[in-house]
């Protein structure tokens, strides 16, 4: 499967996103690849919002190097430059050169990290035209989301000849691979791009993957350190955590790098390290990032030293998450005990300075997304749900604070309509008006189980900040 070639540029990854995320992840196993002596792949990437320029130049005058800093929980940092991007492509609104690039012969794969909130895709993973962006792509041909601009790429990748093309979701969606592929055959049906449509079915595939880094975004501070460290004056740093895992279906259609040998876990399926990840690490995150905003804290290893918080998470993983995904009739391979005491060892990281602005954005698409799964096994097995139904009582006092303008940091969320969000609470009962949101919810909204597990959990929540009015 795997090609090689003796030419430093051989084959090329196209990247869209090259946040800290990419650039502390995926870039660092082909980087360690190449430097392994494997040099038939490299990176060639760009993003498709202007909305990291500061970063972006500092690339190009770089010439795509960087340097990863990492650290451990006992503070060991180790500091390496990395060298897998050839080439990043300037941000412009139509995209020609990102669009030159991907519809190259060379290029074999073409992977993303534009957020979970950047696929607009309900719970039957079909495209909600309602947001302005997409709507804009649909009706206009703009390329300013995931689809627009793979769809773009693909058209003029067809008029040169159309060599097959694997795309590659590195988000934490679940089934992150299968369901854009949906979005992307909903986007281009609407369009009426039958024929486009029917090319992409023969000629790509899109396996679904598990990613996993603690990556903050960068402060200045990483900056001055890799300056004392190394001598380098970088000005684009980026820092995580020293743990790192990658699972990957194997599903490739035009060949791959060997990232098994750098580290990566090459499976026939990912769904089983994929709801652990997910259940187990991201919606424990958020539980502690909105616990401990409301404690007013401000990074998640200070929430962690709150032993209310770290209880909230261990029985959220071990009352509820365990018995939903491993049972008698379907075992799970994950230790998942063990996964939640390293998890919740990773979050008590004081080195790592993640902060709960970063982790509490996009509820609107975290709720559904890591929570409700858990929330709608419990309701089907007729077993208790007050540990899991914490979070969203976590969230729902979280964006109350929102509401009346007390939130410490700006609230981001790609999805919410702001609105939408601040009429629950002028609705006479403001929980069961959170409770009704379509979007939050799925099918489950309304539902008298939700209803009650959310009230008790409020009344919890409230205990836990020291409010007793709702």
């Amino acid at each position: 499967m795997n090609e090689t070639s003796a030419d430093a540029g051989g084959h090329t990854l196209l990247h869209i996103g090259l946040g800290s995320f990419h650039r502390a992840h995926q870039a660092v196993y082909l980087h360690q690849l190449r430097e392994s002596g494997d040099r038939s792949w490299s990176i060639v990437g760009g993003n498709i919002r202007d909305d990291m320029p500061d970063t972006m130049a500092a690339l190009i005058a770089q010439r795509g190097e960087y340097t990863l800093e990492t650290v451990s929980p006992a503070g060991e940092r180790h500091y390496e430059r990395i060298r897998s991007i050839r080439e990043v492509i300037p941000f412009e609104p139509s995209l020609a050169r990102l669009i030159e690039g991907g519809a190259l012969p060379s290029t074999r794969i073409i992977s993303f990290t534009v957020t979970e909130a950047g696929y607009y895709l309900d719970a039957k993973n079909q495209l909600d035209p309602s947001y302005a962006d997409l709507r804009g792509d649909l009706e206009g041909g703009a390329c300013s989301t995931i689809y627009g601009a793979i769809a773009a790429i693909l058209r003029e990748r067809v008029k040169r000849g159309g060599a097959p093309v694997t795309l590659l979701n590195c988000d934490n969606l679940r089934s992150n691979g299968t369901r854009f592929r949906y979005g992307l055959f909903d986007f281009l049906e609407r369009r009426g791009e039958t024929a486009l449509r029917d090319w992409v079915e023969a000629n790509t595939t899109c396996p679904c993957d598990m990613v996993d880094r603690i990556t903050p975004r960068p402060l200045p501070d990483v900056a001055e350190r890799v300056r004392a460290a190394t001598g380098w004056d970088d000005g684009a740093p980026v820092m995580g955590e020293s743990f790192i895992q990658w699972v990957i279906e194997d599903n490739f259609i035009a060949g791959r790098p060997a990232w098994e040998k750098a580290g990566a876990e090459m499976v026939a399926s990912v769904h089983a390290y994929e709801e652990a990840k997910i259940r187990v690490l991201n919606a424990t995150h958020c539980c502690v990032a909105w616990a401990g905003t409301l404690r007013g804290l401000s990074f998640i290893h200070e929430d962690m030293a709150v032993p209310a918080i770290r209880q909230m998470a261990y029985d959220y993983v071990t009352n509820d998450v365990i018995p939903c995904l491993d049972t008698p009739e379907h075992p799970c391979p994950v230790d998942l005990a063990k996964y939640r005491d390293v998890v919740l060892e990773r979050f008590g990281n004081p080195y790592v300075r993640d902060t709960n602005q970063r982790v509490a954005m996009d509820g609107f698409s975290k709720i559904p997304g890591f929570i409700v799964p858990t929330l709608r096994e419990c309701i089907a097995r007729g077993g208790p749900m007050v540990d899991t139904a914490m979070l969203p009582a976590l969230f729902f006092a979280f964006l109350g604070r929102w509401h009346r303008g007390e939130l410490a940091y700006a609230y981001q969320d790609g999805v919410m309509d702001p609105a939408a969000a601040h009429a629950f609470f002028d609705d006479p009962d403001p929980l069961a008006a959170f409770c009704r949101d379509a979007l939050l919810w799925g099918p489950l909204a309304g539902h008298a189980d939700l209803v009650s597990a959310l009230r008790a959990a409020h009344a919890e929540v409230l205990h836990f900040t020291g409010e007793h009015h709702g």
